[in-house]
């Protein structure tokens, strides 16, 4: 019975993650375009043009019980099928249902084409002309490669202006609100003379001269960045012309091999790990949520283990075995047990408004009434789960050194060593597989929590990294994105739900992966100490 709960186990695992997969990793691959007539009933033609997402049966009576002009007389069932249409800002939404047998003339032309914008979505259609400043420059066949020529372009020009706005102003605004609060913080102190003025002036001064000579390159690179547009018709005949600084990726899936598509594929799942995220978090990539998700875990996991194993090695080692210890036992395991956006509400009035606010009130004064540390940020997430994780590694480092044999202790005292000797050289890395697991197992639970997290720092979006080169390049006050967090405003938050639904499917299998990359590395860590410090457990 054992052996039959555990093999369902691993295949509903398995069964799992291959549906998450398949859902999420197939977002991905470019499919094929669809072009096809739709006839209702008692309606006029018109052409659908778009990517089949997905198929099913459904009763007659479930069709024509939705309005639809379906006949008495029949099949019992009917297929009914859900098309990403795209051009979003042509007809309103970018998916629609309609049904099967409605579709005749279904084709695939091979120059139909697929544009993913950064703004209303993906366009399909027709590609018409090539424009420059408002001129045709080329249409017809010779379009599509003049097309594929002027996006690289645009993408050169795109990365161009994503360093100087993130990177070179971000540095400039840094510094202009640094020179802010030091002006205010020498009128707190008395200490603004005449001197301390005119450095801050200069310093400002030139400040703003990069300031403006940024500026005018971006003026120019946006000018040029806009230079070129094309003009596409949908499978209706309507004409949308569509600047090239909005397109993302322009492909023709119908006429592409397969190792074509591989490629087109592969480069879609980098920029998904890579990219900021756009249109509500439904399109374009994960990378802030990615590393926010690992920042914090790591923050959490140098905070925690001090604490957990110093815990453990007093509770273990020098508490007088009584009462009170077995209550404070008592009290760290049914600590596991609570619930945790408990820790999130504890974390947003003690470490948040209380501690944040008196670090705040401390040690910067000058930025008053806006807060430094008294607000959800990096440091108050990672302190929050430190929290939530710290019974998982007391307990585990417990058993850890409850294993190891009295007298390997005593043997070594009789030696000459002290027990603080003994402790950190004999029983500390015997019990370390014990650690390392507890630790690695706390950070695999930590990387997963979602609810305490909404309350003490992490955001819907936060394209900025708390990482940059501005001093002191570790911002703990900045909020973050996390990837647990990001699957909740996908899946239920998003105004487009379909279209964000393939991106919770992959989200989830990253975090899993992620968490099971963990667990992993927590078993290959305590087998590989358990057979380093064998001879001395046995």
């Amino acid at each position: 019975m054992s052996g039959g709960a555990v093999a369902i186990a691993v295949i509903m695992t398995i069964g799992l993650l291959a549906v998450i997969a398949v859902r999420g990793l197939g977002h991905f691959w470019p499919a094929d375009l669809l072009q096809a007539s739709y006839n209702v009933p008692g309606q006029a033609n018109h052409i659908v043009v778009g990517e089949v997402v997905q198929k099913e049966e459904v009763p007659r009576a479930r069709l024509k019980g939705a309005g639809l002009p379906v006949p008495d007389e029949g099949p019992e069932f009917m297929t009914r099928e859900l098309i990403k249409i795209g051009n979003r800002d042509l007809n309103g939404s970018d998916f629609t249902w309609v049904v099967g047998e409605w579709l005749t003339d279904q084709q695939k032309p091979v120059d139909l084409i697929a544009l993913e914008r950064r703004e209303w979505g993906n366009f399909y259609g027709y590609l018409v002309s090539v424009k420059e400043n408002g001129k045709v420059v080329a249409e017809g066949q010779a379009a599509w490669s003049e097309l594929q020529n002027r996006l690289k372009r645009a993408d050169k020009l795109a990365g161009e202006l994503q360093r100087l706005e993130k990177k070179d102003i971000g540095a400039i605004n840094y510094g202009l609100e640094r020179l802010r609060l030091q002006t205010r913080k020498l009128e707190l102190d008395g200490k603004l003379d005449a001197a301390a003025q005119a450095d801050i002036e200069a310093e400002r001064a030139e400040l703003n001269n990069r300031y403006k000579a940024i500026e005018e390159r971006l003026g120019g690179l946006h000018q040029d960045f806009g230079r070129d547009s094309l003009v596409a018709k949908d499978g209706n005949g309507r004409e949308v012309e569509i600047n090239l600084s909005k397109v993302v990726h322009a492909y023709q899936p119908n006429g592409m091999g397969v190792f074509t598509k591989l490629g087109v594929y592969f480069a879609k799942v980098w920029e998904f790990l890579s990219d900021d995220p756009r249109e509500a978090n439904t399109e374009g990539g994960i990378f802030p949520a990615i590393f926010g998700t690992v920042m914090m875990t790591l923050i959490m996991a140098v905070i925690v283990t001090p604490f957990g194993v110093l815990a453990a090695v007093y509770l273990r080692e020098y508490a007088r075995q009584g009462p009170v210890t077995r209550l404070i036992r008592i009290a760290v395991n049914n600590l596991a047990g609570v619930p945790a956006i408990v820790y999130g509400v504890f974390g947003l009035g003690f470490f948040v408004y209380v501690l944040g606010g008196s670090l705040d009130r401390l040690f910067f004064p000058e930025a008053l009434p806006a807060p430094t540390l008294g607000t959800p940020g990096l440091l108050w997430a990672s302190l929050t789960l430190a929290l939530l994780a710290v019974p998982v590694v007391i307990v585990a480092t417990e058993e850890g050194l409850a294993r190891i044999p009295r007298t390997v202790r005593e043997g070594s005292l009789a030696l000459g060593a002290t027990k603080a000797e003994t402790l950190w050289k004999i029983v500390l890395p015997m019990a370390s597989p014990a650690m390392m697991t507890g630790m690695i197992l706390a950070v695999a639970r930590a990387a997963g929590e979602v609810a305490p997290l909404m309350l003490v720092g992490v955001v819907k979006l936060a394209p900025s990294l708390p990482v940059d080169g501005n001093y002191p390049y570790l911002h703990l006050d900045q909020k973050i994105m996390h990837l647990g967090f990001h699957i909740y405003d996908v899946g239920f938050q998003s105004p487009n739900v379909e279209a964000a639904r393939p991106l919770v499917y992959a989200t989830a299998l990253l975090l899993v992966l992620v968490i099971a990359t963990l667990n992993l590395s927590a078993v290959w860590i305590r087998n590989h100490l358990r057979e380093k410090y064998k001879a001395l457990d046995s």
